[in-house]
C-alpha cells in the first residue's frame, strides 16, 4: 500500500510539477564528509499542500534508488550515499552526496555549489575534533596555506581558477605528536555565476533608432539557473574610455557622429558589489555590404592590439596616406622580391610596404662610395701606425725606413693637438 502511494505521488497531478519548483535539500552541519559513527541532519524545504487525508504523506526521502520510510521534513542519517527528497506534486530535489571516513584526518568542503564571487570555506578536521598541528592546505598538489594549528582555509571571492582537487596534511598528538598525515583529496568546482557578455546591435533597418540616426547596443549575458535572481549592472566603453558607467540598464544608444566607429565599442557586466566582473569581446558587425557595415570598405583590416580585450584593435581609424612614397611605375611588371605580374597590368592594391625596399636599395647605392673610401683610409692608417710602432721598438729592424725620404700620409687631416711623427736619422 505504501509503495503504491509513493508511486502515485511521483506522478504530477493537475500540472503542478510543471509549475512547482524542486524542493531545496540542505545539510547540517554543511560538510559532505563525516567520521564514522557521526550523524548529520538533512532538511527538505519545498511545497507542502494541506491535504485532508487519514495518513498524509508530504515528503519522500531517497537513498540512491531506495525509498526511505521517513516522511518528515528533516531526518538524521549516518549512512554514506546519495540523498534526495521530494514534496507532493514537485520534482525531485538536487542530490547531496554524503561520505563517511575512518581516517585520522578528513578535509570537509561545502555540500552546496559555490559560485563565482562567493566565499569558499574548507576545514581540515582531526579524528573527533583532535587538534591538528603543522597544518598545510594543498590545491592541485601545490601548498597554498600553512597554519600552526587547526584553522579553516577561506577563499574570500572564489574564481573559476579555484576549482580543482584539495587536500590537507598535519600532525596530531595521540598521545605524542605523530608523523604527518594526509587527508583524501576532494574535488571542488566553482560554478560560473553568469556567462561572459556579448555586445549586439539591436536593429538598424526599419527601427526608430535608425530613422533618427542612432544605434542601440545591448550587452547580453545569462545567469546560472540557480542564480537567475542575481541583479547585474552594465557599463559601455569606446576603446578604453567609458561612455556609460555601471548602471542597471543593459542598453546604450550610440550618437550619430560615432556610427562609423561601432567596432570600437565593448561592454562589461558585473554584480552590484563588483565581486564578479566580465567583459565582452569587441562589437562584431556582419560582413561587408550589409546594412550594419557603416565603416569604409577601403580601410585596411585592423591589427590586433595587446591591451584590448579579446586581442581586438584599440583603433580602427584609417591610417594617414603618406605622400612621400616614390612611385613604383618604373618597374611595372616586377617587385623588389622578384614577383612577376601579367604584362600591361600593375600590381593590385596592396599594403604600402611594397615601396620601402626600393628606397633601401637607393640609399645603399648612394652610401657605397663613401664606405669604400672610408675602408681605404682605415687600411692606410693601420699600415702607418704599424710602421711607427716597429720603428720606436726596434730602430735597427727596419733600415729601409731610414732611407725613405718621405713617410706616406693619410688623407685624414691631423688635428692641431696631435704630435707629428718624424723619421729617425742615424
Amino acid at each position: 500500500m505504501w509503495a503504491l502511494t509513493a508511486l502515485l505521488l511521483l506522478v504530477p497531478s493537475s500540472g503542478q510539477a510543471a509549475t512547482l519548483e524542486k524542493p531545496i535539500l540542505s545539510l547540517h552541519p554543511p560538510w559532505t564528509t563525516i567520521f564514522k559513527g557521526e550523524r548529520v541532519t538533512l532538511r527538505c524545504d519545498g511545497y507542502h499542500p494541506l491535504l485532508l487525508e487519514l495518513r498524509p504523506i508530504n515528503t519522500l526521502w531517497y537513498l540512491g534508488h531506495l525509498l526511505l520510510p521517513s516522511h518528515k521534513k528533516s531526518i538524521e542519517v549516518q549512512t554514506p550515499g546519495v540523498y534526495r527528497c521530494q514534496t507532493r506534486g514537485a520534482p525531485v530535489s538536487d542530490p547531496i552526496h554524503l561520505s563517511v571516513s575512518n581516517d585520522w584526518l578528513i578535509l570537509q568542503v561545502p555540500y552546496a555549489a559555490v559560485f563565482e564571487g562567493e566565499p569558499l570555506v574548507m576545514r581540515c578536521r582531526g579524528w573527533y575534533d583532535k587538534v591538528v598541528y603543522k597544518l598545510h592546505y594543498y590545491h592541485d598538489d601545490q601548498a597554498v596555506r600553512y597554519f600552526h594549528s587547526s584553522a579553516n582555509y577561506t577563499v574570500l571571492q572564489a574564481r573559476a581558477s579555484d576549482s580543482g582537487r584539495y587536500q590537507c596534511s598535519g600532525t596530531m598528538r595521540i598521545p605524542v605528536e605523530s608523523a604527518p598525515m594526509f587527508s583524501t583529496k576532494v574535488a571542488v568546482t566553482v560554478q560560473e555565476l553568469f556567462q561572459a557578455p556579448v555586445l549586439r546591435v539591436m536593429g538598424l533597418e526599419g527601427t526608430r533608432g535608425a530613422a533618427h540616426g542612432v544605434v542601440v547596443l545591448r550587452c547580453e549575458t545569462s545567469l546560472h539557473p540557480q542564480k537567475r535572481d542575481t541583479p547585474l549592472q552594465f557599463a559601455f566603453y569606446k576603446y578604453s574610455r567609458a561612455v556609460r558607467r555601471f548602471d542597471w540598464g543593459a542598453e546604450y544608444t550610440v550618437p550619430e557622429p560615432e556610427l562609423e566607429e561601432l567596432e570600437s565599442y565593448w561592454c562589461e557586466a558585473a554584480t552590484a558589489t563588483r565581486s564578479v566582473r566580465k567583459r565582452s569581446p569587441w562589437l562584431q558587425l556582419p560582413g561587408r555590404g550589409s546594412a550594419l557595415d557603416l565603416t569604409s570598405t577601403t580601410a585596411p583590416a585592423p591589427r590586433a592590439a595587446a591591451l584590448a580585450p579579446g586581442n581586438m584593435p584599440l583603433s580602427f581609424r584609417k591610417p594617414p596616406v603618406s605622400r612621400s612614397v616614390p612611385s613604383v611605375t618604373s618597374v611595372p611588371n616586377t617587385t623588389s622580391v622578384g614577383l612577376q605580374f601579367p604584362a600591361g597590368g600593375a600590381p593590385t592594391a596592396g599594403p604600402p610596404a611594397c615601396a620601402p625596399p626600393m628606397i633601401l636599395e637607393q640609399s645603399a647605392r648612394a652610401l657605397k662610395p663613401d664606405v669604400d673610401l672610408l675602408l681605404r683610409e682605415m687600411q692606410l692608417l693601420k699600415g702607418l701606425l704599424s710602421r711607427v710602432v716597429l720603428e720606436l721598438k726596434e730602430p735597427q729592424a727596419l733600415p729601409e725606413l731610414r732611407e725613405t725620404p718621405e713617410t706616406p700620409t693619410s688623407h685624414f687631416a691631423v688635428s692641431p693637438g696631435t704630435p707629428e711623427t718624424t723619421p729617425v736619422e742615424s
